[in-house]
C-alpha cells in the first residue's frame, strides 16, 4: 500500500513542468477511479483495441481460449446423445429411465477432473503456462480417440475419464494464461470472454448431436465424439528481459517505455521476483499460509462453489415435462430447444463480458443473484401448482400455458445466469490470486467446482424424487445467502493491474478497501497531474 500511495503522490510532480506547458492545447477531466497509477498510464499511452498487435494478442487468447469449449462441448453432448436410442440401446442402458449405469458415464469426466486438478498447477508450473495447455489438449485428443472407437463400456467410460483429465489440466493453465496476457486496460472483457467459451462447446455439442439424431446406427452417436508462455512466468524464472519484450509486442504497441509496461514491468518485479514460482509442486501450503492467502482462497472456493451451485442446473429439472406439458414431445424439437438456449445464454455471457469493466465484478454478481433468487421463486410457484402425478406414477404439466411460463423462466433464468456468473466464474478466481500460487489456486478452483458439479450430477435426481418441486426452497435460501456472502467478503477487482491486489488484500477492511476511489484530474496527453481527493485508507 505504501508504495501505490507514493506513486499517487508523486505523479503530479513528475510531471508539472510538461503539463503547464500543455493545458491550453488539451482538456482536462475530473475522474473517480480506483487505481491512479493504471489510470495514469493508460491516459498516457491510449491503447487502443484496434491494431496489429491487439490483433496478434486476440489471436494467442482465442488458442488459449478454446479450453473453456472443452467441457461445455462435453455436458451438451452428453446431454444430448444419452436421449439417442441408438446410444442407449447399444450399451445395454433402459430406453425410458435413468439407471446407475448411466448415472456413472455422466461422472467418470468430474472424477477425471478431480484426478486431473492434483497435477494441473504443477504441470502449468513446469515450464509455463503453454505447455500446461498443450498437455492437456493432447490428453484430450488421446481420451477423445479411445471414447469414439471403444465397443464395450468399460472402454467409452475409460475415454471419458481421459478426456476429463485433460479437461482439467488445459483450463488450469488456459486462464492464467489470457488474464495475465490480457492488456490490463481490458483485462476484464478479455479474460471474461474467456468462459463464455464454454458455449462455444456447447452449442454445437447441441446441434451436431441434432443433426446426427437422424442417423440409425452407432455413427449417431460416435460423429459427434470424434469431434471432441505468459510474461509473469518468465519473470518468476529470471527470464526478465524475455518478459520485458512480451509485454512490449503486446501491451505496448511495440514499446518497452510504454507508460502501461512500464507499470507491469515494475509491479511484477515487486511482486514476482520478490517470490519466484512456487518450485515445490506438492506443496499447496501456500494458499493457507497467511490472512490475506487464506482470504483470497475462501474467494476462490465461493466463486467456485457459487458457480455450480446457483441453481443453473436444477432450475430445469422439470423441463421435459414441461416441454411435454405444452406440446412439445418430439425428441428432435427438444433437442433443438437446448440448442437455441445455449445461444442465448452465449449472447448474455457476451454481454456480461463486455460490460464487467464497467458495472466491476460485485454489482453484476450482486444484481444477477438477486434476480435469480426472483426467477426461482417463480419457477417453484409453478411447480407447485402445474405438476402432478399421472396414474401410472409419471410426473406431469396440468396446463400448458403455465408450462409456457415455466420454459419463458428458464430461458430467462439461462440468459441472467450467463450474463454475470459465466464471465466472472474464471476471471474472478484468476484476480484474487497471486502469481506465485495462481496455478494451484486454479487447480483447487477446478477442483471444489468438481466436487460440487458431482453433487449436482448425482444428488439432484434423488433429492427430487423425495422432495419434488419443494427442492427449489434449499436454492431459494442458498441463493439468498450468495448474495449476502458477496456483499459482505467479495471484494471488488475492476479497472487494477494483477499485482495490485495486494493492497486490497493487506487491508484492514479488504471490501471497504476495494471500494475506494480516487477524485484525480486527468489531462488526455500528461496523464494523472493531480489527485484531487483520496478517501481514507481502511
Amino acid at each position: 500500500m505504501a508504495e501505490e500511495t507514493d506513486r499517487q503522490n508523486s505523479i503530479g510532480e513528475n510531471h508539472n513542468v510538461e503539463v503547464k506547458q500543455g493545458l491550453e492545447k488539451s482538456p482536462l477531466e475530473v475522474k473517480n477511479i480506483q487505481s491512479v497509477a493504471l489510470a495514469d498510464a493508460t491516459a498516457k499511452q491510449k491503447p487502443s483495441l484496434f491494431t496489429r498487435r491487439m490483433f496478434k494478442l486476440y489471436f494467442c487468447l482465442l488458442i488459449a481460449t478454446l479450453n473453456a469449449a472443452v467441457n461445455g462441448y462435453d455436458g451438451s453432448l452428453m446431454s444430448s446423445i444419452n436421449s439417442y436410442k441408438q446410444y442407449r440401446s447399444y450399451f445395454g442402458f433402459s430406453l425410458t429411465e435413468g439407471t446407475p449405469s448411466t448415472g456413472i458415464v455422466y461422472a467418470i469426466f468430474t472424477i477425471g477432473n478431480l484426478v486431473g486438478a492434483f497435477i494441473a498447477g504443477p504441470a502449468s508450473d513446469f515450464k509455463g503456462r503453454r505447455v500446461g495447455m498443450f498437455i492437456g489438449a493432447a490428453t484430450i485428443i488421446i481420451g477423445a480417440c479411445v471414447q469414439a472407437s471403444s465397443h464395450n463400456l468399460g472402454g467409452f467410460m475409460a475415454g471419458r475419464f481421459i478426456v476429463g483429465v485433460g479437461a482439467a489440466l488445459g483450463p488450469s493453465a488456459a486462464l492464467p494464461y489470457v488474464s495475465e496476457m490480457a492488456h490490463p486496460s481490458f483485462r476484464g472483457a478479455m479474460t471474461g470472454v474467456y468462459t463464455t467459451f464454454y458455449f462455444v462447446g456447447s452449442i454445437p455439442g447441441t446441434f451436431v448431436p441434432y443433426g446426427t439424431s437422424f442417423i440409425n446406427g452407432t455413427r449417431s452417436w460416435r460423429i459427434p465424439l470424434w469431434l471432441q508462455m505468459s510474461p509473469r512466468w518468465l519473470m518468476a524464472n529470471d527470464r526478465h528481459e524475455e518478459a520485458l519484450k512480451v509485454m512490449a509486442k503486446y501491451h505496448g504497441e511495440g514499446s518497452a517505455d510504454s507508460p502501461i509496461v512500464q507499470l507491469e514491468y515494475r509491479e511484477m518485479q515487486e511482486e514476482i521476483s520478490m517470490t519466484g514460482s512456487d518450485k515445490r509442486w506438492y506443496d499447496y501450503s501456500e494458499l493457507f499460509k497467511s490472512r490475506q492467502a487464506r482470504y483470497r482462497t475462501m474467494l476462490v472456493l465461493a466463486i467456485s462453489v457459487f458457480g455450480q451451485w446457483s441453481g443453473n442446473g436444477p432450475v430445469s429439472y422439470y423441463y421435459t415435462q414441461m416441454l411435454s406439458g405444452a406440446g412439445i414431445t418430439d425428441n428432435h424439437i427438444q433437442l433443438l430447444l437446448q440448442g437455441i438456449q445455449s445461444v442465448i445464454s452465449f449472447i448474455g455471457a457476451l454481454i456480461g463480458a463486455a460490460y464487467t469493466d464497467k458495472w466491476g465484478r460485485r454489482p453484476q454478481l450482486l444484481i444477477a443473484t438477486s434476480i435469480i433468487v426472483v426467477l426461482f421463486a417463480v419457477v417453484t410457484a409453478l411447480n407447485a401448482t402445474n405438476l402432478t402425478t399421472a396414474s401410472d406414477g409419471t410426473i406431469a404439466a396440468k396446463s400448458s400455458t403455465q408450462a409456457n411460463a415455466e420454459i419463458a423462466m428458464i430461458f430467462i433464468f439461462s440468459f441472467v445466469f450467463a450474463a454475470a456468473w459465466t464471465p466472472l466464474q474464471g476471471l474472478y478466481a484468476v484476480e484474487v490470486l497471486p502469481y506465485e500460487s495462481r496455478s494451484k489456486g486454479m487447480a483447487f478452483y477446478t477442483f471444489w467446482g468438481n466436487i460440487a458439479s458431482f453433487y449436482n450430477t448425482f444428488v439432484t435426481g434423488i433429492a427430487f424424487s423425495g422432495a419434488g418441486w419443494k427442492y427449489y426452497f434449499l436454492f431459494i435460501f442458498w441463493d439468498i445467502f450468495e448474495v449476502i456472502f458477496i456483499y459482505f467478503f467479495f471484494v471488488e477487482t475492476r479497472n487494477r493491474t494483477l499485482e495490485e491486489m495486494s493492497e486490497i488484500f493487506t487491508a484492514k477492511n479488504p471490501v471497504k478497501y476495494s471500494l475506494q476511489k480516487s477524485e484525480v484530474l486527468i489531462h488526455h496527453e500528461h496523464g494523472v497531474v493531480e489527485v484531487i481527493e483520496k478517501e481514507s485508507q481502511a
